[in-house]
């Protein structure tokens, strides 16, 4: 069968840039005319995105789908990984839960995630010209090397090129390069067969190329060291990327709050800010990229904390979806958190729960197959009149909705009624009681039917002022947004905001000028030719004219 061309791009380590670049180069190909998808065997996150189909991928591959101007798929990332806390992590294949497991317990499965990783990728490899691969952490772990399904053994399957991204920002990035090469010369015992003949190659011999990472100095004094480390592997430095402080696009996990944060401080050095949105900062934080669209917000500061005194003087507070609602709510008991957020409530600070953080301000949340603890019974804060009961059956699909505005926001004048609303449901456990924020229309998978308007859902609660849904993305609507924040200006006496932005053509605009920033660092004639797509590459060298 008729196979595609394929880049892989992997790091040095965890947070080198791999995600944002292989995104990038989506952009850059896309533009180019060529029919290119992204793929990533394995991802370990909490940032997940609900395709089409129903599934659940790593919010990392959506967004590089995003750039490639394709509709992500469960292919895309058939193998996703959510940590649990003790319990391991649940393992989720082809977009449906698979089960919790430990370490040892995954390894044991090995085989049969490597059949579906592969099977995976060969789907995607029939629809489109060009893969562009993403590695995990570093394909230097020496321990892993014979159980890994992610950087050289899927190198070695697709046949793929690679580039290594190291980031220089941490230091040591010349030790990062060599110490990886040096460590792949040795093809790793029983390696699993390639496509075709080895012809003598190691795992060393598939790392084409470097591209240096979130560079602050002078080039000037960095460029004999690349020469040198070009010299010493017989590997080129074919890019330097500048830092950058803020791209204003998807990033994984946590990293992206430690860097929002320091941005944030800066940022109130330069101007004041009028409305200051804290998030509280949970231990099992997940689809922290709910809160995305408030960075575009010109007179918006948003805080991940858990500080008392960020806390009280919020002018919004939101408890976002976590991983593990129960070990998440008891460490805010435990640590006081929860009675300074019901202070700030009793105040009058409006307080809003997302997922996980909607199941926390209820009244209980019942858990009979100890799905996330030992607990069959939590209190919940008893904010919202509502009882959630988690199950084993996880809810995953694309919604579109209703929100009653007269019950959300607190204004003089208001919209009766937001339609249109987009968003993604997912979440273990259901919640009853007084709900009915929203009216929610499923799609459900596959069949892409969709609820009938005589059996709309009811999903969210208010009391107050406060407020929860299930909804993820729901801030991505730009009416509802620009609603919720002129209701905070309205109650701090400031005037509304009259024009709001489209937060979609926003990240539009970011992700072209990150693919313009890429293009003119990097060696993307370099990259197509070692993909085997070299006659894109005369409108490449055009546009770089």
């Amino acid at each position: 069968m008729k196979m595609s061309k394929a880049i892989m791009i992997q790091g040095t380590g965890s947070g080198a840039g791999k995600s944002i670049i292989v995104a990038g180069l989506c952009r850059i190909f896309r533009d180019l005319g060529i029919r290119v998808a992204p793929f990533k065997s394995q991802n370990m996150a909490l940032n997940s995105f609900i395709t089409k189909e129903g599934g659940e991928i790593g919010r990392a591959q959506a967004f590089q789908a995003e750039a490639a101007g394709i509709e992500p798929c469960n292919d895309m990332n058939p193998v996703l990984l959510k940590a649990t806390g003790e319990a391991g992590c649940q393992v989720i294949l082809n977009g449906k839960v698979y089960a919790t497991m430990k370490a040892d317990e995954y390894y044991a499965i090995k085989d049969e995630v490597w059949k579906e990783i592969t099977a995976a990728y060969d789907r995607l490899s029939q629809k489109y010209e060009l893969i562009v691969i993403e590695g995990a952490g570093s394909p230097a772990e020496i321990n892993l090397r014979t159980e890994e399904v992610v950087n050289m053994r899927v190198a070695r399957y697709t046949d793929a090129p690679v580039i290594l991204v190291g980031d220089i920002d941490r230091g040591g990035v010349f030790a990062q390069f060599y110490g990886t090469v040096e460590l792949l010369k040795d093809t790793p015992l029983n390696p699993p067969l390639p496509r075709g003949d080895t012809n003598g190659l190691t795992d060393a011999d598939y790392i084409k190329a470097f591209i240096v990472n979130k560079f602050r100095g002078d080039m000037d004094i960095l460029r004999p060291g690349l020469r040198m480390i070009e010299k010493k592997t017989g590997k080129l430095v074919i890019g330097t990327l500048y830092y950058q402080d803020n791209l204003g696009l998807d990033e994984e996990d946590g990293l992206s709050i430690e860097r929002v944060n320091r941005l944030e401080e800066l940022e109130r050095l330069e101007h004041h800010r009028m409305l200051k949105i804290v998030v509280l900062r949970l231990k099992y934080i997940a689809n922290f990229t709910d809160l995305a669209p408030f960075l575009y917000e010109s007179d918006i500061e948003i805080k991940y904390s858990l500080w008392e005194e960020d806390i009280n003087s919020a002018d919004l507070i939101i408890i976002p979806g976590s991983k593990n609602t129960v070990a998440d709510l008891l460490l805010l008991r435990e640590s006081g958190i929860e009675e300074c957020v019901k202070s700030a409530v009793k105040k009058g600070t409006p307080l809003v729960g997302i997922c996980g953080g909607y199941q926390m301000l209820g009244q209980k949340i019942l858990d009979p197959h100890k799905v996330e603890s030992s607990l069959t019974e939590v209190e919940g804060m008893g904010l919202l009149d509502t009882f959630t009961t988690l199950d084993k059956t996880k809810t995953t699909c694309r919604v579109s909705a209703v929100a009653d505005c007269s019950k959300l926001f607190n204004m003089a004048q208001s919209r009766s009624t937001i339609d249109g609303l987009k968003g993604y449901e997912i979440h273990m456990g259901n919640t009853t009681g007084d709900v009915g924020l929203f009216k929610l229309r499923r799609v459900f998978s596959n069949s892409e039917l969709r609820t009938p308007n005589s059996e709309l859902i009811s999903d969210g609660s208010v009391k107050g002022n406060v407020w929860g849904t299930y909804i993820h993305g729901i801030f991505d609507n730009d009416d509802l947004r620009a609603a919720l924040l002129d209701s905070l200006r309205e109650k701090k006496g400031l005037p509304a905001r009259s024009v709001t932005f489209s937060y979609q053509a926003q990240r539009e605009e970011a992700i072209n000028k990150w693919a313009d920033t890429l293009k003119n660092s990097v060696d993307i004639c370099f990259i197509l030719r070692q993909a085997g797509m070299e006659y894109c590459m005369k409108k490449t060298q055009e546009d770089l004219k």
